[in-house]
């Protein structure tokens, strides 16, 4: 109960509902997760432990602001833990995976030229966190998939609203995927990782408020 709770909480961060500055209490959790009271208490640990919540004496519970050194820094470390899992994937990522990755991602692109999908957006911002983070996962390192994930958690509460997928920059963010995709399937990986640097790099111009 505890980690189902840990995840329904993980998923309102992610998703943008609990915003950074933001006051909830448990009350709060437990309305939101679906889960109990008790559930709810003992996940709060482990949130503070990774910095995904703050207790405030008297006040309750906040989810913490991030500033701008802290997002490029997430993001350098982003980059060095994803370019790093290149190699690895590239001998333990199964072919049938990258092809279905492959097939997920022109059948979204055929169905954005269709427009025919209004929760394309939505399904594809899940297939694009869970592709990184199986990429990552390929380590085989259980210590560097939670750093992994906890920053990636806080990347998207801190600047949510300009690197989310969105019907008008679904296409970019498709092209750049088929090209590290592409590369990693064929095992070209100094392509691969140029492919996915260079993705990386552009979610890091518009997260600090650039433009492409």
């Amino acid at each position: 109960m505890r980690q189902a709770a840990y995840d329904r909480i993980e998923d309102l961060l992610n998703e943008g509902v609990l915003k950074p500055g933001q006051m909830v209490s448990q009350r709060e959790l437990v309305e939101k997760t679906g889960a109990t009271l008790g559930a709810v208490r003992e996940a709060v640990p482990r949130l503070e432990a990774e910095g995904l919540l703050q207790t405030l004496p008297k006040r309750g519970l906040m989810v913490p602001s991030l500033d701008v050194a802290f997002v490029r820094d997430a993001y350098q470390l982003r980059a060095m833990i994803e370019t790093s899992a290149v190699p690895h994937a590239l001998k333990f990522l199964p072919p049938e995976e990258m092809d279905a990755w492959i097939a997920a991602h022109q059948e979204a692109r055929a169905s954005l030229d269709r427009a025919a999908d209004p929760d394309l957006s939505n399904r594809f911002q899940r297939l694009d966190w869970n592709m990184h983070a199986r990429l990552v996962a390929t380590m085989g390192n259980a210590l560097i998939d939670n750093v992994y994930r906890v920053t990636a958690i806080k990347i998207r509460m801190a600047v949510q609203s300009r690197i989310r997928v969105t019907p008008s920059n679904a296409v970019r963010v498709i092209g750049e995927h088929l090209a590290f995709l592409e590369a990693l399937r064929d095992g070209r990986e100094a392509d691969a990782v140029a492919a996915l640097k260079q993705h990386i790099d552009n979610s890091l111009t518009l997260a600090l408020g650039g433009s492409l």
